[in-house]
């Protein structure tokens, strides 16, 4: 069995007096789609912030790629997010006076990694989603394609983990396939893993497993 490219084990994150993750553990298996579900304001965008290292006031241990994530310098923790972690939020989070390019290549730029390989990837990447890469993001695209643009952003690093927060929330239902089936070619091409927090029953049962967050505890759905 290979080494889970994602451990936690017993995560704990309160807010004041609000305990929302009770002992968390969770392996995240290389190329595996995870699914995570629970009723709204149960904790689930938090998980999804301490997993992807954006929330480190947790308690616990949190290990990716067997390293450690506590015992990293703020270099190595910004290093390790670069080469193993792709993010696509429920609100895109796309510039507006950015064209989709610009937009999927910030990672890299933020990062210092290098913008021509950036720019390479980010252009495959917006053809197989079949998105405009001159186009600005509010003017001209519609919904849909800055839903795509976020899922290039997201990838563009080529992540080992792409982590997705309600990505298909406010698409409709043949958006929302269209979404996945393009998220299910990437990922069995590149290889990566995918925790999504997702609603849809059809997309739940694309999922090599499912957990259910309750009262601060994950369960494995049956």
């Amino acid at each position: 069995m290979t080494v889970p490219i994602i451990t936690a084990r017993g995560i704990e994150r309160s807010f004041l007096d609000m305990r929302v993750l009770r002992g968390v553990d969770l392996d995240v298996r290389e190329g595996e789609f995870l699914t995570i579900v629970g009723r709204s304001g149960v904790g689930k965008s938090t998980l999804l912030a301490v997993l992807g290292t954006h929330d480190q006031a947790y308690g616990g241990s949190l290990s990716i790629a067997g390293r450690d994530v506590a015992s990293l310098s703020p270099d190595e923790l910004a290093t390790l997010r670069r080469e193993y972690l792709g993010f696509v939020f429920q609100d895109f989070h796309l510039l507006p006076n950015l064209t989709a390019m610009e937009n999927v290549i910030l990672p890299a730029v933020f990062s210092g990694a290098d913008l021509a390989a950036a720019r390479d990837q980010a252009a495959a990447v917006l053809d197989h989603l079949s998105v405009r890469d001159d186009s600005t993001p509010t003017a001209v695209l519609s919904r849909g394609e800055r839903q795509r643009v976020a899922v290039a952003r997201g990838l563009v690093n080529r992540p080992s983990v792409l982590i997705a927060d309600e990505p298909s929330a406010s698409l409709d239902e043949q958006s929302e396939t269209v979404l996945f089936d393009l998220l299910d070619d990437l990922r069995l091409k590149q290889g990566f893993s995918l925790i999504a927090v997702v609603h849809s029953t059809s997309i739940l049962e694309r999922a090599d497993r499912t957990l259910r967050l309750e009262d601060g505890v994950l369960h494995e759905e049956q």
